[in-house]
């Protein structure tokens, strides 16, 4: 039949649900501190791509988005607990990242990232540091 997808492909593409980290959904709506760094230690984050990664390479992550504040050359990082919380005005694209990789990209960013915004649209926003992100996935 013209024009309907098999079933099949589209299984090559993650499900919506996989790009939730519940965990700091849960405590990003407690707004406890402590649960949100236990979620970014122990649970993945989705991370809004300004291209995602080849999917022939596995060895290729995408390029992660970041905002650059126009007034102040401020670099702001933004993770969401759901990709359905990313806003629509940012890169369609999003990945999934581990603690590790969150704690080497801080690491690697740490002098030109300012903040991390979580959920910067809600529905439970909270910001921090490098700093305090760092010390958090230690």
């Amino acid at each position: 039949m013209a024009g309907k997808k098999s079933k099949s492909a589209g299984r090559s593409k993650p499900a919506p649900e996989e790009f939730r980290a519940e965990a700091l959904a849960h405590a990003l709506e407690k707004q406890d501190v402590a649960a949100v760094a236990l979620a970014l230690r122990h649970g993945n984050t989705v991370v809004p791509l300004l291209r995602a990664g080849a999917r022939d390479n596995p060895l290729d992550g995408g390029e992660v988005w970041t905002y650059r504040d126009p007034n102040t050359g401020d670099v702001a990082l933004l993770l969401f607990s759901d990709a359905k919380n990313k806003p629509e005005n940012l890169p369609p694209g999003v990945g999934i990242y581990s603690p590790d990789w969150l704690k080497q990209f801080l690491t690697t960013h740490q002098q030109t990232i300012t903040t991390v915004f979580l959920d910067i649209a809600g529905p439970h926003p909270m910001q921090a540091t490098p700093d305090e992100l760092l010390k958090a996935l230690a």
